[in-house]
């Protein structure tokens, strides 16, 4: 399969949750506070190592994980800093930078709750592994997200 193929084959993964916080809230919430609600014991590449997680909030800010032993590991990268309606950043933990996709995080007001629409995007950087990673971080991503909404 081809690189277009890929592309054309695997669309963008979009999740929406909503939390009953304002929007300025669930972006600091998001952003600044990652730490708090971040399934470090799994969901990152220290798993039990992991102390904490670091979302540097402008662009060209980094997203990154502290091991216990004061090792950092960069998750991504702030592509777009718009408080309190997007984030874009790169994201490629425990890989190379050269292999990363792109998510961008929406946040919309309701009626005193927040709509968040989270799309990942960008599976051809994967090569042969695009679907398989693709299916693990459609799961992936509903169970950090219910983290966040919890």
């Amino acid at each position: 399969m081809t690189q277009q193929q890929i592309e054309n084959s695997l669309p963008p993964l979009v999740k929406r949750v909503t939390v009953p916080l304002s929007v300025e809230q669930a972006f600091r919430r998001f952003t600044e506070q990652m730490a708090t609600w971040w399934p470090m014991e799994t969901h990152s590449v220290g798993e039990k190592d992991t102390e904490s997680v670091t979302f540097e909030g402008q662009v060209g800010g980094r997203i990154f994980e502290t091991l216990r032993s004061g090792d950092t590991s960069v998750w991504g990268t702030v592509l777009v800093w718009e408080p309190f309606d997007r984030v874009v950043f790169t994201w490629h933990p425990g890989r190379e930078p050269s292999s990363a996709q792109e998510v961008e995080v929406r946040f919309s007001a309701g009626d005193d709750q927040t709509e968040i629409v989270l799309t990942h995007r960008g599976w051809e950087t994967f090569g042969d592994e695009a679907s398989q990673m693709r299916n693990g971080y459609d799961k992936g991503w509903d169970f950090v997200l219910g983290r966040f909404v919890g």
